[in-house]
């Protein structure tokens, strides 16, 4: 660990931090140094660039050398820093749980948008619980069921509890299972799941912060990608009720796969695919139909 700095603002450690995330023979990084402060101090990403001559306490500054020193062992930026955003939301993120992505945030726009934010959700497959508490603080349903098959990833979910109004908090149950055999018989308005999608053959064509930290059980779902989509496209057919809905984030590469699937079930009408905001085929949607 560096020794303190006799200066303790936040541009100096800024500039410090900028160097050591740069490397030797490589311009500092300022961005990263930038994003560093803003996600330790949990503030918004160009505030520290505006509070250059603000004090910081050494306990931060020991936090902040220790997280770019995880970094510059190729640990991914959450991980390090502990935290990843979500949507309106801070959330506590580890190697036991999945980084919440951006596109994901639209999973919950979709799940918003057909049900008004009304009735009873799963997630299905939860991780650090971003979808879950992202739909129970901005909507109104009466209770959403959020599962995992790993009690690892439900220690870190429960944990983000506190990252949504506490009048809301008691609208979220967690449930351990695999997939869809944790809501225990119940029958739901929708079912939302992110689930693994990525072929087990595909994984050395990974970014390496992502083959090498982030749990392979979130990643990888068969010798085709779509071994969790295909069982919850057969199994939620038995658990949303008729006119409810089924929203899952897919592999683009295998969208119209997906698709089939779902058109090619019976139960299921209504059945589209829908882009992220790159245009990339992202998000199955089905509606469960009344026959």
């Amino acid at each position: 660990m560096s020794q303190p700095l006799s200066e303790n603002t936040i541009g100096a450690v800024m500039d410090d931090l900028a160097q050591r995330l740069g490397g030797a023979g490589v311009p500092p990084d300022r961005g990263g140094a930038r994003d560093l402060i803003a996600a330790v101090l949990d503030r918004q990403r160009f505030w520290p660039t505006a509070h250059r001559d603000d004090a910081i306490d050494a306990s931060t500054v020991d936090m902040l050398h220790a997280a770019a020193a995880k970094i510059a062992l190729g640990m991914p930026f959450a991980y390090a820093v502990g935290n990843a955003a979500f949507r309106h939301l801070t959330l506590r993120v580890d190697k036991r749980v999945l980084i919440p992505r951006p596109e994901t945030e639209l999973l919950v726009d979709l799940a918003l948008g057909v049900t008004g934010g009304r009735g009873l959700i799963a997630d299905i497959g939860t991780g650090s619980g971003a979808i879950a508490l992202a739909l129970a603080g901005e909507g109104d349903f009466e209770r959403i069921i959020a599962t995992d098959s790993s009690a690892d990833a439900l220690d870190v979910a429960r944990s983000n509890l506190a990252a949504i109004p506490e009048d809301r908090r008691a609208r979220v149950v967690f449930r351990h299972g695999d997939l869809l055999e944790a809501l225990c018989g119940e029958t739901v308005t929708a079912v939302v799941s992110n689930p693994p999608y990525i072929a087990n053959h595909e994984g050395a064509a990974l970014p390496a912060a992502v083959r090498d930290w982030e749990p392979h059980l979130a990643l990888f779902s068969g010798d085709d990608g779509m071994e969790a989509i295909d069982r919850l496209v057969a199994g939620a057919a038995d658990v949303v009720d008729p006119g409810g809905f089924l929203l899952i984030e897919i592999d683009a590469r295998r969208a119209a796969e997906a698709r089939s699937r779902a058109e090619t079930d019976g139960r299921w009408s209504d059945v589209d695919v829908r882009p992220d905001l790159t245009g990339r085929d992202r998000f199955l949607v089905a509606r469960r139909s009344s026959r």
